[in-house]
């Protein structure tokens, strides 16, 4: 049998979901698998009444969650917005999931997006015989989710020509989709909505129309608050992953998570975290995805070309790659760092001399 290499939340999770949903008494807004506020649980996570541990999806502030739950109960939709790597996608996925029991409803933003990808295409064949009818229509997942009355998803919607971001207007406002090919609509039904998922850091952007941000709650998903916050979000994601990818090597030690964790931190932030040196901060984001990648490609190394257990020898190319976007600028950055922080640090003599090599 084919072995999928990553699953939908709604299966990987399944076992959770279905857990939840027989502990769940409160009340369900329409076509919802759970109720919000346990849906919230399934996000951040915890023991329930019976006993059973639910792993945490997303780790931060649980307001957070509880206003982007309560969003999709009303008819206004949901957009998360954070710099790269701050699990917007994540979340809106494991929220589509515990909602809708499908996370599938997806519309990849891209600066090719069209509106028929949004709204609807055309079996030409079909068309070309039949003429326009509903049965030679192609609907989108926007249109799917809009007759099953579920959450569609939209990825990066500040990716989309600004023209085609639009064409959500009136789905959004008025919850119908007109077919004026048909001289027809399509009516949402209930539990029908929205998340799109936005950041304003990469090149390419096109901002959102006044009347289209009214259409949306905005929900800012911050960069982890603390050390210790992050690098307990790196250590749950580099062992998921690790798992997954089936990785022949051990997680790696809470020490080499903590200093990676640190090192984007301190570029990231523009000072090391006693604040008593400033720093230069490099043209990337540094962000905790960006750091959970730098990991996991360590873990590859270190399973199969060395003894299994991740040195700084693994991480430091990826560190390289992580730090340095710029070829010149950001170069300049990572030795001044490495010069003046890595190589004066207690216990860092490794990562200093691993990552001089490839410098």
């Amino acid at each position: 049998m084919t072995e999928i290499q990553r699953q939908q939340s709604e299966l990987q999770f399944a076992d959770e979901l279905q857990v939840i949903a027989r502990q769940d008494t409160r009340p369900r807004p329409p076509n919802w698998c759970l109720s919000p506020w346990a849906v919230t649980q399934y996000l951040l996570g915890g023991t329930l009444d019976n006993g059973v541990v639910i792993t945490p999806k997303y780790i931060g502030q649980r307001r957070l969650m509880e206003i982007a739950v309560a969003t999709l109960a009303t008819d206004r939709a949901l957009l998360l917005l954070g710099v790269p790597g701050t699990a917007k996608t994540w979340v809106s996925e494991h929220l589509a999931a515990a909602i809708s029991g499908d996370s599938t409803l997806l519309v990849q933003g891209t600066a090719g997006t069209s509106e028929e990808t949004i709204r609807y295409g055309w079996n030409y064949a079909r068309l070309l015989a039949e003429g326009p009818s509903r049965a030679a229509m192609v609907p989108s997942p926007m249109m799917r989710a809009m007759a099953d009355g579920k959450v569609a998803r939209v990825e990066e919607l500040t990716r989309i020509p600004a023209d085609v971001q639009d064409t959500l207007i009136t789905i959004l406002s008025e919850k119908t989709l007109p077919i004026p090919e048909l001289n027809d609509e399509l009516r949402a039904v209930k539990g029908f909505n929205v998340i799109a998922t936005a950041n304003d850091r990469d090149r390419g952007v096109n901002e959102l129309s006044s009347a289209l941000k009214r259409r949306f709650n905005t929900v800012v998903l911050p960069l982890p608050d603390s050390l210790d916050e992050e690098v307990e979000i790196v250590t749950t994601r580099v062992a998921a992953l690790g798992k997954a990818l089936e990785i022949p090597a051990p997680p790696p030690a809470l020490q080499e998570i903590a200093r990676v964790v640190t090192i984007f931190r301190e570029l990231r932030s523009g000072a090391t975290l006693d604040g008593k040196q400033k720093l230069k901060s490099p043209s990337g984001t540094l962000s905790t995805a960006e750091a959970i990648s730098v990991l996991s490609n360590g873990m590859a190394l270190a399973a199969h070309f060395s003894d299994g257990h991740l040195r700084a020898a693994d991480i430091a190319g990826s560190l390289l790659g992580a730090v340095v976007k710029d070829p010149v600028q950001d170069t300049l950055i990572w030795r001044e760092y490495l010069e003046t922080v890595v190589k004066e640090r207690d216990g860092w003599k490794d990562v200093y001399r691993a990552c001089r090599e490839h410098v």
